[in-house]
């Protein structure tokens, strides 16, 4: 055939948006997971106990879980470019704010604050994922962008706030903070310029990239609209992921609140040292991501979408509860923190199997089904601190050396929580079924015989 009949290769905006879109996930994480240093700093400062700052750490799930459903909403009737870059420029434009303040009822301000910016950014970036990329390998785009890129902003965090910006350059914390707002700031503003929502809406995308995207899966070009979270609630599936998210995310505040505390309480007193013992895991639920978006994509063409999802997210929770009780176990905190690394690895399997999971389910309703999903994690988020906290307290002692009252603290009683709430989540996994779609009657399930 003569090259001038030959049909134009795909244009390739899709890698532009998949950039963003890692990128959104990144400063999300690098940002969230700063607390783990500023609650350390509020204890030392300020004297605040476990259940104060666990409490303040609840203040920010409170916004983001509730706003999380009327969010989703929004970007399913009006898309996610001008909402993702408004909560980009505002969580950076906050993150400075927790410095300003010594008070407990302006901090609890600014966390609420915090956290009303931060939600609803997952179930946008999942409609980003269904909207750009094609179902054949979008669980592992998924991974990358929620896993991977989230997770090493999370690691990344304390990296730079403890190893770098406090231990090297001798920054106080206050101004780490205003340092590490500013990319956020101009990130937000290049995303703002570049991102389209969708392939049809970006002028230099061909049509053999959207017939690329497109495929077969007739949901993807359809009209926006709303599913009330009463009606997507009667899928008994979305039910059990409900309850699944409570657990998983539940357990997961351990790792975005209380890792900078606990290493302190193993003797981990430099801050260069403690920035990167935080960011081990964090690391591990990075490459766990990764490892289970390729699984996913992997499975679903043998094993069918159905077990596909279910058995990634089932078994990556059982294993991650053994290793869980492997690694606390473990006499140096170097070691702790190794052992908490494969924790992570295997728990983050499932990330990106509960975005899959959600835009299953979702059909063109992904973003409201994804934030309903998040929501219940976010409740989780609400409740396990505070009971975090009051156990940590209850299982504090004080002790006299030397003439100096210093305080020690039990943490193995969080981590059973922890860990059966792993177990949990993976017999929740056994009982899910992706193929059934709120968006079609029950007897329709078009991802039953997926060979994709």
């Amino acid at each position: 055939m003569p090259n001038d009949l030959a049909p134009p290769a795909p244009s390739r905006r899709r890698l532009l948006m998949f950039w963003l879109a890692s990128g959104t996930s990144f400063f999300l994480y690098m940002h969230r997971y700063a607390w783990n240093i500023i609650g350390l700093e509020l204890q030392n400062e300020y004297g605040f106990s476990h259940t104060a700052v666990d409490g303040l750490g609840t203040a920010f799930y409170v916004t983001y879980a509730f706003g999380s459903i009327p969010s989703g909403v929004v970007v399913d009737l009006f898309g996610p470019h001008l909402f993702l870059f408004a909560i980009i420029l505002l969580w950076s434009l906050t993150l400075p704010l927790h410095g300003m303040t010594g008070n407990i009822y302006g901090l609890g301000s600014v966390r609420l604050l915090f956290g009303a910016a931060q939600t609803g950014c997952y179930p946008a970036l999942g409609q980003v994922t269904r909207t750009w990329f094609p179902r054949a390998g979008r669980t592992r785009v998924q991974g990358w962008v929620a896993s991977f890129f989230g997770r090493s902003g999370g690691a990344f965090s304390s990296i730079l706030m403890g190893t770098i910006l406090m231990g090297y350059f001798h920054f106080s914390w206050k101004f780490s903070l205003i340092v590490m707002a500013v990319p956020g700031v101009v990130f937000a503003l290049l995303f703002l310029y570049f991102f389209k929502n969708s392939p049809e809406e970006d002028p230099l995308a061909n049509e053999a990239e959207r017939e690329l995207i497109r495929g077969d899966e007739r949901t993807v070009n359809e009209s926006r609209g709303v599913i009330s979270t009463k009606t997507a609630l009667k899928n008994f599936s979305l039910r059990v992921m409900v309850i699944q998210q409570f657990m998983n995310a539940g357990a997961d505040v351990v790792y975005t609140l209380i890792m900078g505390i606990y290493f302190a309480s193993l003797g981990v007193a430099d801050m260069k040292d403690l920035g990167w013992l935080v960011s081990l895991p964090l690391l591990g639920g990075a490459c766990g991501g990764i490892f289970g978006g390729i699984l996913n994509d992997w499975l679903i063409p043998r094993i069918g979408s159905r077990w596909g999802r279910s058995s990634v997210g089932a078994v990556a929770k059982f294993l991650a509860a053994i290793a869980l009780f492997c690694a606390i176990s473990q006499p140096s905190p170097e070691r702790v923190a190794v052992g908490l690394f494969f924790v992570k690895f295997f728990t983050d399997w499932t990330q990106p199997t509960v975005w899959g999971t959600a835009t299953d389910i979702g059909g063109r309703f992904s973003a409201t089904v994804f934030s309903i999903i998040n929501t219940a994690g976010n409740v989780g988020g609400i409740f396990m601190p505070l009971i975090f906290g009051g156990l940590l307290d209850f299982y504090t002692e004080e002790t006299i050396v030397d003439g100096i009252i210093s305080k020690v603290t039990d943490f193995t009683p969080m981590f059973m929580v922890v860990g059966a709430f792993y177990v949990g989540a993976g017999i929740c996994w056994l009982l899910v079924d992706c193929t059934k779609s709120v968006d079609l009657p029950e007897e329709e399930s078009p991802l039953d015989n997926d060979n994709i």
